[in-house]
C-alpha cells in the first residue's frame, strides 16, 4: 500500500528535479543569477521522496546547505541577503512539511476506512469457492465504481437438504440504495434457502422479503417504489442429473453439456422481485440435463452488455464456443480476460458471474447395506444344511 502510494510522488519529485536542473543550466552564467535562489527546491524534492520525520532532517541539512555553501559560492555568505534566503528557506520548508505531515495523516485515514468498507463488503458478498456437495464452485465479482468490491450485483448459494441452491441478481440502480437492496435479498435468502421444499415456494418468500423492504423505503421517499431486482434461482439436486431453473427477468444462463453451450431459456419467467406475485402459483421452475462434467455459467447483464470502443456489444453465445469449461475458475479468469481485450478494461456496468460444474469425482457412492451378524450365522447353518453330512 504505501509503495504503491509513494511511487507517483517519487515521480513528480524525479521531474521537479529534471526541471530544476534544466533552469539551473539554462540561467548559469546570466547577470545577476545565484545558487542561492535555487535552494528552496530542495524541502519541495524532499517533499515526494521522503516521509514527514525524514523530510523534516532534510530541511535542518538543507538550511545548513544554503548558509555555508550556497550563499558561500555567490559571496553572499557575509551579507544581510543570507538572512533572506535563510528565513525564506525555513518558511517554505515549514509550509511543506505541515502539508507532507497532513497528506500522510489524511492517507491513513483513508486506508483505514478503504480497509473497513473491503470487509464490510466482503461480509455481504462472499466470494464462492471449492465445493458445495457434488459440485465444483467459483465465483468472480466486478464493479463498474472504481475503489468498489461490490455494488448493485449480486449471488449466493447455500445447501438445502441433499441438494444445492444459488442464487444471482441485479438490482436496478448504482450506488448505496442498490447495496442496500442487495443486502435485503442475499439476507433473505440465506435464511430462508434451506425452509422451503420447493424452488417456488422459497421464489415467493424471498418476492414478499423485498416487497416489505421496498415497502418500508417507499414510505419514506415516494420514488424508491420504482425499484426491483432481476433474479435467477437455480437448484441441482444431489442424487439427480438434473438443473432446475426460475428466472425473475434476470439473464438465461449459459450450460455446457456433451461439449455443446446452449442458452437455458425460461418457458414462463416471471417478473422482476418487487413486482412479482408473492404466491408459489406465480414461479414455474424449467428443469434441464445436468449430468456429470457439465458446467453452468449464471451471470448478470453486466456481461452482455459489455461494449467496446464502437459500442458494440460483447458477442457472449460467439465466444463461449472457444472458452475452456474445464474448470470453473479458469474459466471465469478466462471469460474476465476476453471482456478486458473486448472492452478495454472499461465496464459500463457491475458484473457478477457463478460457474457451477457437476464434478464426477465429488460423486459419492451410494453406500451398499451392510448385512447383520445374525443374518450371517443363518446363512451359513443354511448352507451347511445344504451340503448334509
Amino acid at each position: 500500500m504505501s509503495t504503491a502510494r509513494a511511487l507517483p510522488w517519487r515521480l513528480w519529485s524525479l521531474l521537479a528535479l529534471f526541471i530544476t536542473a534544466s533552469c539551473i543550466a539554462l540561467t548559469n552564467g546570466s547577470p545577476g543569477a545565484a545558487w542561492s535562489d535555487y535552494s528552496v527546491f530542495a524541502p519541495l524534492l524532499a517533499a515526494g521522496l521522503l516521509p514527514a520525520t525524514r523530510l523534516a532532517a532534510g530541511v535542518i541539512l538543507a538550511v545548513t546547505a544554503a548558509v555555508f555553501a550556497v550563499d558561500r559560492s555567490d559571496g553572499l555568505l557575509h551579507s544581510p541577503a543570507v538572512l533572506v534566503h535563510s528565513a525564506a528557506l525555513v518558511v517554505v520548508a515549514g509550509l511543506v512539511l505541515a502539508a507532507k505531515a497532513r497528506h500522510e495523516r489524511d492517507l491513513r485515514k483513508l486506508y483505514k476506512v478503504w480497509a473497513v468498507s473491503e470487509a464490510a463488503q466482503r461480509v455481504l458478498l462472499r466470494p464462492l469457492s471449492g465445493e458445495l456437495g457434488p459440485l465444483s464452485v467459483a465465483s468472480v465479482y466486478r464493479a463498474s465504481t472504481r475503489y468498489a468490491t461490490v455494488g448493485g450485483d449480486l449471488y449466493a448459494a447455500a445447501r438445502a437438504g441433499a441438494a444445492t441452491r444459488l442464487l444471482i441478481g441485479d438490482v436496478r440502480g448504482k450506488g448505496l440504495p442498490a447495496i442496500e437492496d442487495a443486502s435485503a435479498l442475499l439476507g433473505a435468502f440465506r435464511e430462508n434457502a434451506d425452509q422451503y421444499r420447493t424452488m417456488p415456494e422459497l421464489a415467493a418468500s424471498l418476492e414478499r422479503s423485498v416487497g416489505r423492504h421496498l415497502a418500508r423505503l417507499a414510505d419514506g421517499d415516494p420514488e424508491d417504489c420504482e425499484r426491483f431486482i432481476t433474479a435467477l434461482l437455480v437448484e441441482i439436486p444431489d442424487e439427480t442429473q438434473v438443473v432446475r431453473v426460475i428466472s425473475c427477468g434476470h439473464p438465461a444462463p449459459l450450460l455446457r453439456h456433451d461439449g455443446r453451450v446452449t442458452l437455458l431459456d425460461a418457458s414462463r419467467p416471471a417478473p422482476p422481485l418487487g413486482l412479482a406475485g408473492a404466491g408459489p402459483e406465480n414461479y414455474r421452475p424449467d428443469t434441464f440435463e445436468f449430468s456429470p462434467g457439465d458446467t453452468l455459467l449464471l451471470y448478470t447483464d453486466g456481461l452482455v452488455e459489455a461494449r467496446d470502443a464502437t459500442g458494440g456489444f460483447y458477442p457472449v453465445l460467439d465466444r463461449a464456443a472457444t472458452w475452456p469449461w474445464e474448470y470453473p475458475a479458469g474459466l471465469l479468469e478466462h471469460i474476465s480476460k476476453d471482456l478486458d481485450a473486448h472492452t478495454g478494461r472499461r465496464l459500463g456496468d457491475d458484473l457478477a458471474m457463478v460457474a457451477v460444474q457437476h464434478s464426477p469425482r465429488l460423486l459419492r457412492p451410494v453406500p451398499r447395506p451392510q448385512a447383520s451378524p445374525r443374518l450371517d450365522e443363518h446363512e451359513r447353518r443354511r448352507a451347511g444344511a445344504d451340503r448334509g453330512p
